[in-house]
């Protein structure tokens, strides 16, 4: 056994034995400060590999969804800092999503360790139930479900809606897909832009503009020179000593016009939507679980997905609390092994799969019933009953083995 293991061993063996003293009363000072030793070193062991875990995988998450999002904005024309506000934005949704996960690979991983080392064979063997083992399990779990439900009532809708509010921003500013050059952007469905040069004074020198919008008639500019310019009607782009060659498709013509300027309007580029149909996960859980007609209004949704979006809210707190509780319920099915509990480990994980999979069902019948609002609860609430079930199983094969004696 390595030299910090063995330490730790140590450690746990004398909180534990500590609570084994020949006097009674001695004895139950001993066992309540004993006990809490070891409530503490195994919960803050758990929450170490917690934290550990959650930001490989939130790092591994990010970097998946980030290459994509990169992308996306570097070829629209947005920079770098744009690019680290857009990530910072969507941080909480994955981690929101990521913490239920490592919370179960925290338990496993723990226990697992602590089994490899001796340290779960020394509390067993002097006399902690499975029941006193669970205690700061599920500790651990409550403090995972905390951070979820912070998550998921508070940050998470407050950074949907910065996100969607600064898409939309970014989505009406077409200044930025025009500012690079000597590459053809598309800054609009239809429109291809081409610049040779910008200059430090902005000026846009070589431009190419191409506009295939109308199905009849086509339009190409270029002009020698070109500047943006805001204002109160949107952008602008204003072009200096140029042409315009427009193509009548029907006809077969080409219709050639010079001039000395001429202003291009941009904001149909953007769109003209009055207003953005808001993600039902950016509301309020008040609001969603209200479904008022406004809040259908606002994100275009029915009342059954709203209500729904609401209770998963709720529901995906309780499925971070359970899932260390299952993972330690497989775990104490096995006795001690130096090979470690690889297959009580893979049952574990199985189960927690196979929760993730009726919860996804319990989604679409909510979503499509109001009536039936109640189904996200039963998937985490089964994963608990089924990690106490085993917890109860294992305390009462020790009893009944103990019975005879």
């Amino acid at each position: 056994m390595p030299h910090s293991a063995t330490i730790q061993t140590a450690t746990c063996e004398g909180a534990l034995r500590a609570a084994r003293s020949p006097a009674k009363t001695v004895r139950n000072a001993g066992e309540g400060v004993g006990l809490a030793l070891f409530d503490r070193y195994f919960a803050g062991q758990l929450l170490i590999y917690f934290g550990f875990f959650s930001l490989v995988l939130v790092a591994v998450y990010w970097v998946n969804r980030a290459i994509g999002l990169f992308d996306r904005l570097i070829e629209g024309g947005s920079n770098l800092v744009t690019f680290l506000e857009f990530t910072a934005l969507a941080l909480p949704n994955v981690i929101y999503a990521v913490l239920p996960i490592s919370a179960l690979v925290a338990t496993l991983y723990g226990v697992n360790r602590l089994s490899g080392d001796s340290e779960m064979v020394v509390a067993q063997t002097t006399g902690v139930s499975p029941w006193r083992l669970a205690r700061p399990v599920l500790i651990f779990g409550l403090a995972v479900g905390m951070m979820v439900s912070v998550l998921g009532h508070v940050l998470v809708p407050a950074a949907r809606t910065a996100l969607g509010e600064r898409g939309e921003a970014l989505s009406q500013d077409v200044t930025a897909r025009f500012l690079k050059e000597g590459e053809f952007l598309h800054p609009g469905d239809g429109v291809t832009v081409y610049l040779r040069e910008i200059t430090d004074a902005g000026e846009l020198l070589g431009l190419f503009l191409q506009d295939r919008r109308s199905e009849t008639v086509q339009t190409f500019y270029t002009a020698e020179r070109a500047v943006l310019v805001r204002g109160e009607n949107g952008t602008r782009l204003v072009m200096f000593d140029g042409m315009a060659q427009s193509l009548r498709v029907e006809e077969r013509s080409l219709v050639i016009t010079t001039f000395e300027d001429f202003a291009f309007d941009l904001a149909s580029l953007a769109g003209t939507e009055a207003m953005r149909q808001r993600d039902p996960r950016e509301l309020g859980t008040a609001v969603l679980l209200r479904a008022d007609e406004a809040a259908q209004a606002a994100t275009g949704d029915d009342r059954a997905k709203l209500v729904y979006e609401g209770h998963a809210r709720f529901a995906e707190a309780l499925f971070a609390f359970a899932m260390p509780l299952l993972a330690l319920g497989f775990l104490m099915l096995g006795s001690y092994s130096r090979l470690g509990l690889w297959r009580q480990i893979l049952a574990a994980v199985s189960a927690a799969i196979l929760v993730k999979v009726l919860a996804n069902v319990a989604e679409d019948a909510a979503r499509g019933d109001i009536a039936l609002w109640w189904t996200p609860y039963v998937p985490p609430l089964l994963a608990l009953m089924l990690g106490a079930g085993l917890v109860w199983r294992d305390a009462r094969g020790r009893w009944l083995m103990a019975r005879p004696a």
